[in-house]
């Protein structure tokens, strides 16, 4: 009995001791994947919703009164700059034109000889000299009028573009204000947007941007900001901007609805990582970087975003094993199974 109770009290003694030694060493081992960082260019980008509109896209009115006698270009049609798109009547004004150059050449050849009797005989008097001399001016302006009305009566296109719109007919009456086309420039247009106020110090004018048409399958058409707007809209916090861009083959249509991302800012040599990386905590964010196979915790202070990746400003490092997968799993001082690089 006693040699029995001796072996027993030493069993469990070297039972007690073993499991104190193995809680003291004991350390979980945990699956990631990692990936190792190295510096990178970032941009931060701003993403709207924009309409196309033509660069130039006018009205034409009639400027004189009466009654369409021609239509020579039909709708859809190209048209160059000062290309005859109507014809008005002119039947009046042309005999208009004709007496008042009658009476133009009358006063010119009665100035002219008054001039001569007086200048170089002294026939005459200074006051019919004088009433020559202006009569000869006024005919002469009274024709220019006449002749510039007379023109007037050619409605004309203002620059190549195309005839969009034709709103009337032969026979029909117009007046002086009356709209009567539509010409439209496609050889290049501009894109309307609004910019939320929070990026107004980023926003400049020169600044890059790039458009996608769904409609066109999504192509990018690089641009530049051609304008941008003083003052913010009290109805929705934004400021416009138009994006200036080429239109190869005219392919872009005003009032196409447009994807805009602007440029914001650029960060050279930055150290970007997967949002899903960073661990919310009480006072900001935490990573888990694998250091010779046993995660360190690390705060860090991130930056700007972009596409789910964000900057970190502080806290990591190029070349560090930034942990992507099982992250939120480990905890500092956990050993570490790699089963996964993304380089």
């Amino acid at each position: 009995l006693v040699v029995g109770a001796l072996l027993a009290g030493c069993g469990g003694n070297a039972q007690a001791d073993g499991a104190s030694d193995r809680a003291e060493g004991f350390s979980r081992v945990i699956n990631v994947e990692v990936t190792e960082l190295r510096p990178e260019q970032f941009l931060e980008q701003i993403r709207l919703t924009g309409v196309a509109l033509a660069e130039r896209d006018v009205l034409l009115s009639a400027e004189e009164s009466g009654v369409i006698e021609e239509i020579l270009v039909e709708k859809g049609a190209r048209v160059s700059a000062g290309e005859a798109i109507l014809k008005i009547d002119d039947d009046v004004l042309q005999a208009q034109v004709a007496q008042a150059r009658a009476q133009a050449e009358l006063a010119q050849q009665t100035w002219e000889r008054r001039k001569t009797l007086w200048e170089d005989d002294r026939v005459g008097s200074e006051i019919a000299y004088l009433e020559a001399r202006f009569a000869a001016e006024q005919t002469a302006a009274n024709l220019e009028g006449l002749e510039a009305r007379l023109a007037r009566t050619t409605i004309r296109a203002p620059f190549d573009g195309v005839l969009d719109e034709r709103r009337v007919e032969i026979g029909s009456m117009v007046s002086p204000g009356q709209t009567v086309a539509r010409v439209v420039s496609l050889a290049r247009v501009k894109v309307a947007a609004g910019v939320p106020e929070r990026y107004a110090p980023d926003v400049r004018t020169g600044g890059r941007a790039t458009v996608y048409f769904d409609v066109l399958s999504g192509e990018a058409f690089p641009a530049t900001i051609a304008y941008v707007g003083a003052s913010v809209s009290p109805q929705n916090r934004t400021f416009p901007i138009e994006i200036g861009m080429s239109n190869p083959g005219s392919l872009v249509k005003p009032e196409m609805v447009a994807n805009v991302v602007v440029d914001r800012r650029s960060v050279d040599d930055a150290i970007v990582v997967p949002q899903d990386a960073l661990v919310r905590v009480e006072d900001g964010y935490v990573v888990f970087v694998d250091e010779d196979g046993v995660a360190r915790e690390r705060e860090v202070a991130v930056g700007p975003s972009q596409n789910n990746r964000v900057v970190v400003e502080s806290g990591l490092e190029a070349g560090d094993r930034l942990i992507v997968v099982g992250h939120r799993t480990v905890a500092e001082g956990d050993r570490l199974n790699v089963v996964g690089r993304d380089d």
